[in-house]
């Protein structure tokens, strides 16, 4: 490896203890192993095989453009996530709103388009939504009152009994007075984006943890953060320099050939050129590369690993000329198109204003032309926002993300596997294993330090006092 791919300090640095770890993948969840190894004395060797950090959760240039691959949001209730944001000192370059508000525009209006609000009141739950679902415009009175009581149903919901996984939240719902309309309006709304799949696609384990998490556990718990910069400043940047403080060696371009333990139960990690020696190794990959890692009779069953379904999300920018949102983001109904973000400053861009459309569950459109989802959706941005017009268009691509999320599809709790392996000493991290979350920014992390807390114990090494807890899942 040249040194143009290494940071951080030479392997022989770190502790005095002889105990070394190798994390594969450097995504949120590798990057949180990591530092938790690290911050607990252990030596580790961090590996990518992207040219940088962050796993899908990152930036590139186009141009004067610093672009992120995609618009990623997190939620106060999202505790590990914003815990890693506070460990590489990023917390104030990703703020919080400071209570919940989103713009809902509905297209499907014989009048024309109708602006409501999702936005919660300074009161317990879960009367802080109460003024808002009592006014919200896209739905009947009597839809509203039939989503409240849906509410309280879903509220008493038990996350633990394993039953809610095999069944589906689109029947849940129609089961419990739901109408298309509502769903629509409200459930998919959130649903989508949180999931990667609309309701009668997800499974009502997930869609209940969601809900109850996010909008039924404390009033607060829903409010929107996003970062303020491009997401490579956060998830690249800060993270490699978090990394370099706390001794781990990172490579990246390296690409991890083979996992194997030898007879002394010590791990050989192989890569072009070198040999990788390691009392622990945490496989932080997706599910289909830690399935091609994994040594026989680390899994009863290996082959569930893929059958874990994808889920594609497709992200659409489009810069214009002058300034035609005054939001910072708002979501759209009665149109293709689904929440819309203004990322002018986030990119650097000094005139016009750039918006980004996250296209969640995009089945339908990941594989397009990009003239395609240019006639589709720049008439669709003139039906949202009259200003665009009059406005020129001075740039129009699409970033897609074809395998972006675990589907989290009825039956999916029971292929994803804990931290642990049936190899002693090797563990599993990704937004995709067993951490009761969806695939977010906030499961990858709680895997992360759940497979770290895993190695910890086995090394018989304290864990560090600041690391996040979490519950470590079957």
């Amino acid at each position: 490896m040249s040194d143009a791919q290494r940071s951080g300090p030479p392997a022989d640095a770190g502790s005095a203890t002889g105990r070394d770890a190798v994390v594969v993948g450097g995504g949120l969840a590798g990057v949180t192993a990591a530092l938790a190894l690290a911050d607990a004395g252990v030596r580790v060797t961090l590996l990518e095989g992207r040219p940088r950090l962050g796993g899908l959760a990152f930036s590139f240039q186009r141009g004067d453009l610093t672009v992120d691959n995609g618009q990623h949001v997190f939620l106060r209730c999202c505790t590990a996530y914003r815990w890693f944001l506070e460990r590489i000192e990023g917390t104030a370059l990703a703020p919080l709103q400071d209570r919940l508000d989103v713009p809902v525009l509905d297209l499907d209006r014989p009048a024309g388009r109708r602006l409501g609000r999702l936005r919660r009141d300074a009161l317990p739950v879960p009367l802080h939504l109460g003024r808002s679902l009592a006014t919200y415009p896209h739905l009947s009175l009597a839809e509203r009152a039939r989503v409240g009581r849906a509410a309280l149903a879903l509220k008493g919901l038990d996350l633990a009994d394993p039953a809610l996984d095999d069944q589906d939240f689109g029947t849940w719902l129609a089961a419990h007075g739901q109408s298309a309309r509502a769903v629509e309006a409200l459930w998919d709304l959130v649903g989508v984006a949180t999931l990667n799949a609309v309701a009668q696609d997800a499974s009502l384990g997930l869609a209940a943890m969601v809900f109850k998490t996010g909008l039924l556990s404390d009033p607060g718990a829903a409010d929107i953060g996003w970062a303020h910069v491009p997401l490579g400043e956060l998830h690249d940047r800060l993270a490699r320099k978090a990394l370099d403080s706390a001794g781990v060696r990172t490579e990246v371009r390296t690409r991890v050939t083979s996992v194997s333990q030898n007879e002394n139960g010590r791990w050989s990690v192989q890569v072009p050129g070198e040999t990788l020696e390691a009392d622990a190794v945490v496989l932080a990959t997706a599910q289909r590369e830690a399935h091609d890692l994994l040594p026989h009779g680390a899994l009863d069953d290996p082959g569930r690993l893929l059958e874990i379904g994808t889920a594609p999300i497709l992200n659409i920018h489009v810069v214009y000329d002058r300034k035609v949102l005054d939001t910072p983001f708002f979501a759209a109904l009665g149109t293709p198109v689904q929440w819309v973000f203004d990322r002018t400053a986030a990119s650097g861009l000094r005139e016009g204003q750039y918006l980004a459309l996250s296209q969640s569950a995009a089945q339908d459109d990941i594989d397009a032309p990009v003239a395609a989802l240019r006639e589709r959706y720049l008439p669709e941005l003139e039906r949202l926002l009259p200003g665009t017009r009059t406005a020129g268009v001075r740039d129009f691509f699409v970033t897609r993300e074809r395998t972006a999320t675990f589907a989290p599809t009825p039956g999916v709790g029971r292929l994803r596997p804990g931290a642990r392996t049936q190899a002693p000493g090797l563990y599993l991290a990704g937004a995709w294993t067993a951490t009761g979350w969806p695939a977010t920014m906030e499961s990858a992390v709680r895997s992360g330090v759940s497979a770290a807390d895993a190695a910890l114990s086995a090394l018989g090494r304290p864990r560090p006092h600041h690391l996040f807890a979490v519950e470590e899942a079957a």
